[in-house]
């Protein structure tokens, strides 16, 4: 009986114990946990990438509300000028089509300052390729951003109806702008990919602006949707057209985002899981684009999105410490592939607070 209650008591102690030890570690945990969330930007001071437009901009925009269609122009042409002084006209081609998409969101809402500009001034290139891309972005609102198959009758009508006018304005673009110019053709990517431009002659676009600018990102980034198997492409037309695109990108024009958004693309039609993210040739394309972030030029105006995108493909791949030192580079902006979200916010924090948890319950 002696040798019974002896034994139960050692039971109960080593039970005791092991709740002790149990609390202690989850109050460790608690606390890693709460240091860790103190060296990111809390939840309710998150915003999407461009919802805080520059004090320059937002004073253009306001001076676009207003009817002034001169200070979008003079916005603009220092853009151009920029370029022209520059020996690097790729990447500013790149960059003054970044610098024009605000004013086209603007424009796609309210075109009325658009229109007076181009009534005043119709051969002016600037303004009509500003109109295409206005147009673009107007038919895409109508469709919305839903699979065919959700998309009304009359919204598909709309799309279409509103797409055939920046065709007809692209054109004008191309037309008015000088030669070498790869915009008025980038321009009629999301055109051909919402028309159902067939694989040839989507071609001949594509070779109208990689002989212009082989490395355009914004370009890749409008093609690569084109040659996805959700539109227009395979799994494996996609990869071979990120091939071409990453044989011969300089360090740090961030087109390796191409590869991990190309895995996003494939792994989310094919309803992978985990474990696709996981592979050597997910890795791979982790590790290019973190040596190209590395090299990237510190005003590039795609580099928050590539970090977003970094960010993503380190917490799918496992790698949560990295993960976390990129959150915290990246602050108060949302940009990358939380954008797809109906609440990217939530869905960014939510991704932020997996790696919080991770970590801390490593180190306990």
């Amino acid at each position: 009986m002696v040798f019974l209650s002896l034994v139960v008591l050692v039971v109960l102690v080593v039970v005791a114990g092991r709740f002790v030890v149990s609390r202690v570690a989850r109050e460790r945990r608690s606390l890693r946990e709460t240091e860790l969330r103190r060296r990111l930007v809390p939840r309710e001071q998150l915003v999407l990438r461009g919802d805080e437009p520059s004090a320059e901009l937002a004073a253009v925009l306001d001076a676009a509300g207003s009817g002034d269609w001169r200070a979008v122009a003079e916005y603009l042409a220092e853009a151009d000028s920029d370029s022209k002084s520059n020996s690097n006209s790729n990447r500013d081609a790149n960059r003054r089509w970044m610098r024009m998409e605000p004013l086209s969101t603007a424009a796609a809402k309210e075109d009325h300052w658009l229109r007076l500009w181009r009534e005043e001034e119709p051969r002016n290139a600037v303004a009509a390729l500003l109109q295409t891309d206005a147009l673009v972005q107007l038919a895409w609102e109508i469709r919305s951003g839903r699979y065919a198959s959700e998309v009304t009758m009359e919204q598909a009508r709309g799309f279409h109806r509103v797409l055939r006018e920046a065709e007809q304005a692209a054109r004008e673009a191309v037309e008015l702008a000088p030669s070498e110019d790869p915009n008025p053709w980038v321009a009629q990517i999301a055109v051909a990919m919402g028309l159902g431009w067939s694989h040839e002659d989507f071609r001949e676009l594509w070779a109208e602006v990689t002989t212009r600018d082989p490395h355009h990102l914004r370009a890749h980034e409008g093609a690569l949707q084109y040659w996805c198997a959700k539109w227009h492409g395979s799994h494996e037309l996609m990869h071979a057209f990120v091939d071409a695109a990453l044989a011969d990108a300089p360090a740090g024009s961030l087109l390796t985002a191409l590869r991990v958004r190309a895995y996003f693309e494939q792994n989310t039609r094919d309803n992978a899981g985990a474990a696709a993210y996981r592979t050597p040739e997910f890795t791979a394309a982790v590790d290019a684009l973190l040596a190209d972030l590395e090299q990237a030029d510190p005003a590039h105006p795609q580099l928050q999105a590539a970090r977003g995108w970094a960010a993503w493909s380190l917490v799918m791949n496992a790698r949560v410490v990295l993960a976390f030192e990129l959150f915290q580079v990246m602050g108060h902006e949302v940009a990358g592939p939380w954008r797809n979200y109906d609440d990217p916010q939530t869905a960014f924090d939510r991704m932020r607070e997996i790696t919080v948890q991770a970590i801390a319950r490593a180190m306990v």
